[in-house]
């Protein structure tokens, strides 16, 4: 059986649910890829993330990643001197089209940025509260209970994880395997897994992202537009397993789209299948997985910490 190549897109902005969204619809089927889109149901506030200015290796990332270039100015002023978008309101035409289209669909938060600055401190009834307006705001996009979910900024809380099990899903995406400085795998083997004394499967993102790459120097060369695909391809060469992707509609599905085909057009080429996380799931379901912790750490080229699997610890 060929491994997976599962393709988990997050989709943060207004801009990138009406811009990135279609464009990835169109080039994914051009490549008959399976991928789950992961959806901001909420509004757009995008510019409140700003106040992250002060935490360390912020000022590194915008420099590398040209923010504004990929975001766009107006989007960076959601929240700030605009009003933010409803985007679950707004874009609804756009997320049932990707459903429409083949694709799997599932919940990324509410409020991004709120989620990602907030949630690790709070309590369970702030996170249920927050994660019910998602729910119902998916109900009411797509006619149906939501079934999956990939957390903000690999943000969470055990609250959080328990409301998964009592909301039914089984299995989610939010959080990331340790990685080395270069990207690959700190453990060759870190896959999916459930955490300690609950049902629903994890499946963490297992190779670096776009962002976390671009600008850095590996192995004694920086990483640009022009070698970061043959970068990655060289990871999923080097390490050929089932591997989850995750990318961002702001990103891949705009300015670095070209980057994106490379790697969709590489990945056919080393033998992967193109998954959802559902094509996973049905592949790992009934296979015997390990429990941990709820664990956090730092990752290279991303500052702050979030939620990692660890199997070293």
């Amino acid at each position: 059986m060929a491994p997976l190549l599962v393709l988990k897109i997050d989709v943060d902005t207004y801009r990138g649910t009406l811009v990135g969204v279609p464009n990835l619809v169109r080039m994914l089927s051009r490549h008959a890829a399976g991928a789950t889109f992961l959806f901001s149901l909420g509004p757009d506030h995008t510019g409140w993330a700003m106040r992250r200015a002060l935490r360390p290796g912020f000022f590194q990332k915008v420099s590398r990643t040209s923010v504004v270039e990929h975001y766009g100015f107006k989007t960076l002023m959601y929240g700030v001197l605009l009003p933010g978008p409803d985007i679950g309101a707004k874009g609804a035409a756009e997320m049932r089209a990707a459903r429409d289209a083949g694709f799997e669909c599932g919940i990324h938060t509410w409020d991004h940025v709120v989620w990602q600055d907030n949630v690790r401190a709070r309590d369970a009834q702030w996170t249920d509260r927050m994660m019910q307006k998602s729910e119902q705001r998916y109900a009411q996009v797509f006619g149906e209970a939501p079934h999956t979910h990939g957390a903000a900024g690999w943000q969470m809380n055990v609250h959080a994880f328990r409301r998964h099990d009592a909301q039914g899903y089984a299995y989610a995406s939010d959080g990331r395997a340790m990685l080395l400085d270069d990207g690959a795998l700190a453990d060759p083997q870190a896959g999916p897994y459930r955490f300690t004394g609950m049902r629903h499967i994890q499946m963490p993102t297992t190779l670096p992202t776009l962002d976390e790459l671009l600008g850095r120097e590996v192995g004694g060369a920086e990483l640009t537009t022009q070698n970061i695909a043959a970068h990655i391809l060289k990871l999923t060469a080097e390490n050929r397993r089932d591997h989850v992707y995750t990318l961002h509609a702001e990103l891949e599905g705009q300015k670095l789209a070209p980057i994106f085909e490379q790697l969709l057009s590489g990945w056919k080429a080393q033998g992967y299948q193109l998954a959802s996380m559902a094509d996973y799931y049905e592949k790992i379901k009934h296979a015997p997985l390990p429990e941990y912790p709820v664990q956090w750490g730092e990752l290279p080229g991303r500052s702050g910490e979030l939620i990692v699997l660890d199997t070293k610890t």
